[in-house]
């Protein structure tokens, strides 16, 4: 996955699948400070991602500055970022867009799970296979 700088940070572009529904988010931020991975709930609609009121949790996300957004922790089975399955990884939802202007912020947790290896000299990220 290619990496590019935007107003000095670094942005990628993704695909979410679940099940055979695919949909293309080309301005995510790629933040090693995140803890955890969060995508703009009215993105995801289209592959029938909704938040669950009942099984997922309300959270608070805290921004730059200190402000928070509430946004729902919940797990998606089956979700597939890129080419990394995730059966059981939870994933939050709520608005990024608007007050932040990405589709959603990749946090660590991802990078983990998909043993990402960063290479800020050639701009790519390479997960383990």
């Amino acid at each position: 996955m290619n990496i590019r700088l935007h107003n000095g940070l670094p942005i990628v572009t993704l695909t979410l699948t679940l099940h055979d529904l695919k949909i293309k988010l080309p301005n995510v931020l790629f933040d090693t400070g995140c803890a955890a991975t969060i995508f703009d709930t009215d993105l995801l609609a289209p592959i029938g991602i909704q938040i669950d009121f009942i099984h997922g949790k309300a959270k608070r996300m805290y921004g730059v500055g200190g402000t928070s957004e509430v946004c729902y922790e919940q797990i998606i089975p089956h979700l597939k970022i890129e080419h990394v399955q995730l059966e059981t990884f939870p994933v939050q939802l709520g608005s990024v867009q608007e007050p932040y202007g990405f589709d959603g912020i990749l946090g660590i947790d991802f990078m983990m799970k998909a043993k990402s290896k960063v290479d800020f000299e050639t701009m790519r990220i390479h997960y383990s296979e």
